[in-house]
């Protein structure tokens, strides 16, 4: 009897669920037309930052390509020389690959970055139509030009050591980017 009892009773448990959402509001969002933030912290599309004067921060140290798990960052290092300069310091990254094919937005590579070049931004549209635009080359991962940068390359404009360009100090001559 107890048997004939649970064969009765498990289907409208079932539909007891069903029932209880059939006549609820429908939460429906209208995405490609109405985009909700992100969180402050979303791990989104990748940027690499700038210095104040417009150098690059990337120094080409390649860390965040070890540190990435995927295995979807490539970086090439370059040497500066004074009639060239793209960062401060004595190496930059002359070739810089992010394949978002391979990237799970995890965020180690921003650990790994020892500058701070490389943030993620809250951008998360990263789809595409062929897979050779879902490769972001270097120009397609720096940040703008803010009023006040110089487009590298360039010497350096904040001071007159590297010393004093890391902790801001201008120059005594007047030359650095307000």
């Amino acid at each position: 009897m107890a048997s004939l009892k649970e064969q009765f009773w498990d289907p409208v448990a079932g539909f007891g669920v069903t029932f209880r959402t059939m006549f609820r509001r429908v939460v429906t969002e209208q995405y490609p037309y109405q985009k909700k933030p992100t969180a402050p912290r979303f791990h989104g599309r990748h940027q690499l930052n700038r210095w104040p004067d417009g150098l690059e921060k990337c120094i080409g140290c390649e860390l965040c390509a070890w540190a990435c798990p995927a295995d979807a960052i490539y970086v090439e290092g370059a040497h500066n020389n004074e009639a060239e300069r793209y960062s401060p310091g004595e190496r930059y990254g002359r070739v810089y690959q992010i394949n978002y094919l391979r990237c799970i937005l995890c965020g180690l590579c921003i650990e790994a970055c020892p500058t701070r070049a490389l943030t993620m931004t809250n951008e998360y549209e990263l789809a595409d139509n062929t897979r050779g635009k879902l490769i972001y080359e270097k120009q397609d991962l720096l940040a703008p030009l803010l009023p006040g940068m110089t487009e590298p390359p360039h010497p350096m404009l904040l001071g007159e050591t590297e010393g004093d360009y890391y902790r801001g100090a201008r120059s005594t001559d007047g030359g650095g980017a307000e």
